[in-house]
């Protein structure tokens, strides 16, 4: 897989920049859209939690803002990625090419959107008079961490909502459900036994968790905290890729 990524990395590259330049194409604010969309939702969020359930969190609205764009950065690419195959039906059908390539690209225009996002969380940092610490260096390993997630995941949804496509409307569900049990509004440190535990099972809810940590809070991360993360990417990439392999045989008469 990665020699096939390597060798038509051109192509990757051309179908994750398209594909960046076509979702926002017909919309008047283009790729703002992609910074709205968080602040809209930290909006949604900031008042509900911070004015109607008062939260004690300090630098709360940061603290929101980080775990919006972190989630948004897996659901957003795993969104695209379970349309990866479906949605380039000629690629698949007339030119060889590997067909991870088409997931791959997707989850690198997540990771732009992501990039994108980051960026303003940035400017709130500095508007809040908050400047990173030298905790931050863990910031690169988190992302490559979900990156590797969104695209592992999204092999899997990708090859199955290709013959299902039940699974993009079950996805949806998940994400919905995901977004509370990931503790994007809430500190899951301050949780405590068994219930904790269970929590920091879903590797996106323990990404959230060092990275406040680490970007928030200058706390240096745990070798435990991070060998959990990666392994869990690695875990769910090859069980993504396992799938995909298995059904990308049948892709062009599917499409």
């Amino acid at each position: 897989m990665i020699k096939n990524l390597w060798k038509y990395r051109h192509l990757v590259k051309r179908l994750a920049v398209s594909d960046f330049k076509v979702r926002y194409k017909n919309s008047v604010l283009g790729f703002f859209w992609s910074l709205l969309e968080p602040l809209l939702m930290l909006l949604v969020l900031y008042i509900v939690f911070a004015d109607i359930f008062p939260s004690t969190q300090e630098n709360y609205h940061l603290f929101l803002l980080l775990g919006i764009a972190l989630w948004d950065f897996f659901a957003k690419g795993t969104s695209m990625g379970l349309q990866g195959i479906l949605s380039k039906p000629g690629m698949v059908r007339q030119v060889y090419i590997p067909r991870e390539i088409l997931i791959f690209s997707s989850s690198l225009t997540a990771l732009m959107m992501a990039v994108l996002e980051l960026g303003v969380f940035g400017i709130f940092m500095a508007i809040s008079g908050l400047m990173p610490t030298s905790t931050i260096i863990y910031l690169p390993l988190i992302f490559m961490t979900i990156f590797i997630i969104v695209f592992g995941s999204s092999l899997a949804l990708g090859a199955l909502n290709t013959y299902y496509r039940d699974v993009q409307y079950i996805w949806a569900v998940i994400l919905q459900a995901g977004f509370f049990a990931s503790g994007v509004f809430i500190d899951f440190s301050t949780y405590q036994g068994d219930l904790k535990r269970l929590l920091l099972l879903n590797p996106m809810a323990r990404i959230l968790l060092i990275s406040r940590d680490c970007v928030l809070y200058n706390k240096v991360v745990s070798s435990w905290d991070l060998t959990f993360c990666l392994a869990s990417s690695l875990v769910i990439l090859l069980i993504g890729y396992f799938i995909f392999s298995k059904l990308e045989p049948g892709f062009a008469e599917e499409v």
